[in-house]
């Protein structure tokens, strides 16, 4: 036990215990201010004591002390660490102004009212010291009082904001030392619309959610503000990873945590909040176990903003009993979500733009080009897992429309590595996860990488080759995964492509023959290879032996159509094999040039 004794000639005459602390006091100061103190040591003459025990002081001892030394009259020092404390100490000890005027509950009162409410910081400490001494401070509505002083500050017009607030997201610069002798006025930037974020951040969540809604409901903050608050508060408190919500071992805390966030997010579920904060919810929602009805929220949130998401946020790993790394049919659920909402909704959305303040239209079809990349990514990442099934694969490639996918290279990238990482697919099925990819949206490095990849099935080689030799002739440039470019393509419809190897080997024939290419270069067929290879990334370029072999089959085809075709056409002046050599030999070379062109 400590003891505390007041200087005075005078002996003491009552002893207060509070907590571990004894304090050696006089009656008649404390009588005459407190009404409590007039009880309890009426009580304890009656039973011949001078000891009072107090055992459920609020504030404990240090709070005892401040209204000791007002009693005595002694210099009281009140800050927004002990002010709470002080406040109720008094309220329990009934020093009120009935007793005495301008007791202690009233200058307290005065000192809350006209410093600590006032003031941004000092009433989010006071909130935070609140917490100890609930019910008390719950009962003088000091945390309700505090809250609407956070709340009504928030709301306040940035460009009146005079106090000082922390923002290390973006220093401005006036918070930056000014090295360059420039007048401070002339670095100061204007103050943020989320300067406020970052304070409220280290409240515990159940005051933090007063606090939000509080905010919320004053009706003068933007969407997008809230979701910064709670993106920053999630950053804050919420671990990165699962190994530490495992080693952490507070699974129901984070629960609760991410119920509550999600609850306090704005009610336009299509603006307000960054997808990939949604998705780090998600993740840590799946893995604590939240409410059906939570996750269910935040699925539809992300599903309207899956634009915006990346392949790493989307690699959420799945729980039993998937055997897959990660949680390929959840991924699923969002791009059959994301793709039913584009489907119902106007295909221009109109956005405000933050800097000019004008609103723009938006191609929701740029939507959707973004979401077919993600996913496209995402298919090349999951490609990797041994455990991934055909049909999973498949059918969350379909999802994706046709209209998303302007060029097949990444579907193609994410084909190449599953055929890698699967080698003990059937031939049917390596014919059907082939059958996903449209070869004449190949871009040509693409062209040529599968027309020397032997992981793909022989048909595919043929269409590679073929759909080159068909876009070579015609003199159309390969897509660059530019929408536009995309739409003015040479297309041929599927059933085009299951022709018979006849009618193939007939469209080669002609293609040929229109190139103008004389037998002596086929003869010289690995002369002609190399210096094609100088000039252009044609399909015939650097083939493999397997993809050699098959072009020599249908040039050696188109030559001998050729020659038929020469002999009975060789009256006509505007015959391709009527030429004099030296015309040949030029046409030979303009082929070529124009192959370079579009390279």
């Amino acid at each position: 036990m400590f003891a505390w004794y007041v200087s005075s000639e005078l002996a003491t005459d009552v002893t207060i215990n509070v907590g571990e602390v004894k304090f050696y006091l006089h009656k008649f100061p404390l009588l005459s201010k407190s009404n409590r103190l007039q009880k309890l040591v009426l009580k304890a003459t009656q039973e011949n004591s001078d000891e009072i025990t107090m055992l459920d002081f609020p504030g404990g001892p240090k709070a005892f002390e401040i209204c000791a030394k007002f009693c005595y009259g002694m210099t009281v020092t009140l800050n927004a660490y002990n002010v709470v404390a002080a406040r109720c100490a008094a309220e329990y000890l009934e020093m009120a102004e009935d007793i005495d005027r301008g007791n202690l509950i009233f200058k307290i009162e005065v000192f809350l009212n006209s410093s600590i409410f006032r003031s941004w910081k000092d009433s989010i400490i006071v909130l935070q010291t609140t917490k100890s001494l609930v019910p008390w401070s719950e009962d003088l509505k000091i945390v309700g009082r505090c809250i609407d002083s956070i709340a009504s500050k928030t709301s306040v017009d940035p460009a009146n904001i005079t106090w000082s607030y922390t923002y290390n997201r973006k220093l401005s610069v006036c918070d930056k030392i000014v090295e360059d002798g420039m007048k401070v006025r002339e670095k100061i930037e204007s103050v943020p619309g989320d300067w406020w974020v970052e304070d409220i951040c280290e409240l515990d969540i159940d005051v933090y959610k007063r606090v939000m809604i509080a905010v919320k409901s004053k009706g003068r903050m933007d969407s997008k503000i809230i979701g910064e608050a709670l993106n920053t508060y999630a950053a804050r408190w919420l671990p990165d990873s699962f190994d530490d919500l495992v080693s952490y071992g507070c699974t129901w805390k984070y629960k609760y945590m991410v119920e509550t966030l999600v609850y306090l997010l704005p009610s336009d579920k299509g603006v307000g909040c960054p997808c990939g904060f949604l998705l780090k919810l998600l993740k840590i929602a799946i893995f604590v176990g939240v409410d059906d009805s939570c996750r269910e929220d935040l699925v539809e949130r992300i599903s309207l903003k899956l634009h915006e998401a990346s392949v790493k946020d989307l690699l959420i790993p799945a729980r039993s009993p998937q055997t897959t790394s990660y949680d390929v049919e959840l991924v699923q659920c969002l791009v059959n979500r994301c793709m039913t909402n584009e489907k119902y909704s106007q295909d221009l959305s109109v956005e405000k733009n933050d800097e000019t303040n004008d609103f723009v239209l938006l191609h929701r079809h740029g939507y959707r080009l973004s979401v077919g990349k993600i996913i496209d990514g995402y298919l090349s990442e999951i490609a990797r897992d041994p455990n991934l099934t055909l049909a999973s694969f498949v059918d969350l490639s379909q999802s994706i429309p046709e209209s998303a996918r302007p060029t097949h290279d990444g579907l193609y990238k994410a084909i190449d590595t599953y055929l890698k990482e699967h080698p003990i697919l059937t031939k049917a099925e390596r014919k059907k996860v082939c059958a996903l990819m449209d070869v004449k949206k190949l871009t040509t490095d693409a062209s040529m990488h599968a027309a020397q990849n032997e992981r793909l099935p022989l048909r595919v080689v043929v269409q590679v080759l073929f759909f080159e030799q068909v876009r070579f002739s015609a003199g159309v440039q390969a897509p660059n995964g530019n929408a536009r470019d995309a739409s003015n393509l040479t297309t041929n419809t599927d059933e085009e492509w299951e022709k018979t190897a006849a009618d193939d080997n007939k469209c080669v024939k002609k293609q040929m023959s229109q190139l103008k290419i004389k037998d002596e270069e086929f003869q010289k067929n690995g002369k002609m290879m190399k210096k094609n290879s100088k000039n252009s990334k044609s399909g015939t370029q650097l083939l493999p032996s397997r993809s050699r072999r098959i072009f020599d089959k249908l040039w050696v085809m188109g030559k001998g159509q050729g020659e038929n075709r020469s002999s009975e056409t060789s009256g006509s002046s505007q015959s391709p094999t009527s030429m004099v050599p030296g015309d040949a030999k030029s046409s030979g070379s303009s082929s070529r040039q124009r192959r370079h062109s579009i390279s």
